[in-house]
């Protein structure tokens, strides 16, 4: 390059335009050579993004299914009176265990005792109208041989004996009715369970219709849970099984776990043992009954807990963690990395939650790389420095995910 003397030197020997002063032009023609000598120094290029990926697998892996149940006791009586009278008193505490055979209530015994002295008397009558007929038929007999008497008077002798032996029976009948109406004066428990509150006071006249409720028995263990499967979830788990994405175990014998309102575990686990044959035609659900053993009684009807079923395997699942996949303007999508270490835009379906990984139902093939931490500054067709791999969840750690199984019992999954 020339030393600014030269330049100045060969400018001033230039014809300069005309109507153009000198001064001016000489200007004009340096300011290209100072800002050439005053540019900056490239700047490097930025280092590669880091990365950590992991290789897409394919495997078979363990799900439960969580939703909403509530308890019931799996055998609730209703104490009521089994006949009419007054109430003498209550002789159990009021939400206190209860044994079977035990007494409950005493109703005033007064009327049944009479009324039972009563049809021991009417029997007495009868079967003392018994032993006249029969006196008068052994009398009559031998008379009947010796044509003392009529055939027909041995016949009318004999029809007496008949009907006195039937109201003797009839006799009886009333007195065992009445041993039973004073016997129904003790009221008793039929099982051993959790008492209620009672329904009547004592002193009430209570009678065998709807005011004989005088309280509930609910027996504790074991105990039932209830829940609801809907029918767009049953059909969708059904598909499934039949495009052999989801199996369920051996005669679907799932198992249950409950997790109580405060998030402790119960320590029991269930097994489900009722299906409903039929759709609930209010709500349009399918009713599931799992049986859990209570020893302690620590569980109680109508308590709301989660349900967790487990047995269900998704075939040849792909798991991929949550904070690979991202959210665009129309659908998810995960990060691709090619053999150059360059990532590409993949679109991919997401199924349910598994923990904190994500079932991806389409979108990613087995072998394939995908950004796992850092893709939120990746930039497409950028090179990428890869400094990690991301560890699979192993198989035999199941995590619940999605909701209710399509069956729940013995007869759903297999129709």
């Amino acid at each position: 390059m020339k030393q600014l003397p030269q330049l100045r030197d060969d400018l001033n020997a230039m014809p300069a335009p005309r109507d153009v002063p000198r001064w001016l032009f000489a200007m004009c023609a340096l300011m290209p050579v100072c800002v050439a000598c005053n540019k900056p120094a490239a700047l490097p290029a930025p280092p590669p993004m880091e990365v950590t990926v992991m290789q897409i697998t394919q495997r078979d892996t363990p799900v439960e299914f969580e939703f909403t149940a509530q308890t019931q006791s799996s055998r609730e009586v209703e104490i009521r009176a089994r006949v009419d009278g007054f109430l003498d008193r209550r002789v159990y505490t009021e939400g206190q265990m209860v044994h079977v055979g035990q007494t409950l209530f005493l109703m005033d015994p007064k009327p049944f005792e009479a009324a039972l002295q009563t049809a021991k008397g009417e029997l007495a009558q009868q079967q003392a109208r018994l032993g006249v007929t029969k006196e008068n038929l052994a009398r009559v007999i031998p008379l009947v041989a010796q044509n003392a008497v009529s055939q027909k008077d041995l016949d009318d002798a004999r029809g007496r004996e008949k009907e006195a032996e039937a109201a003797v029976i009839a006799a009886k009948g009333q007195v065992q009715v009445a041993q039973l109406n004073l016997s129904y004066t003790t009221i008793k428990s039929p099982l051993k369970g959790l008492s209620s509150f009672a329904r009547q006071q004592d002193g009430s006249y209570v009678t065998a219709s709807a005011t004989g409720w005088l309280t509930s028995i609910y027996q504790l263990d074991p105990m039932w849970v209830n829940f609801s499967i809907s029918e767009n979830e049953m059909l969708g788990y059904r598909d499934q099984v039949n495009k052999g994405r989801l199996r369920f175990p051996a005669n679907n014998d799932f198992e249950v776990t409950l997790v109580l309102a405060d998030g402790t575990v119960f320590p029991s686990r269930g097994r489900i043992n009722f299906a409903n044959p039929a759709f609930s035609s209010e709500t349009g659900t399918f009713l599931v009954r799992a049986v859990f053993a209570n020893p302690d009684d620590s569980l109680r009807p109508g308590q709301f807990v989660r349900a967790r079923v487990a047995g269900a395997v998704r075939v040849n699942a792909i798991l991929v963690p949550q904070r690979a996949v991202l959210q665009g303007a129309k659908s998810h999508f995960v990060w691709v990395v090619d053999n150059n270490s360059k990532a590409h835009q993949r679109v991919v379906e997401t199924g349910e939650w598994h923990g904190d990984d994500w079932f991806i139902t389409q979108g990613l093939q087995a072998g394939e790389r995908i950004v796992v931490d850092g893709s939120l500054r990746v930039v497409a067709d950028t090179p990428l420095k890869i400094v990690g791999a991301a560890a699979p969840r192993p198989v035999s750690e199941p995590t619940p995910g999605g909701t209710a199984p399509a069956s729940g019992s013995s007869n759903v999954a297999a129709n």
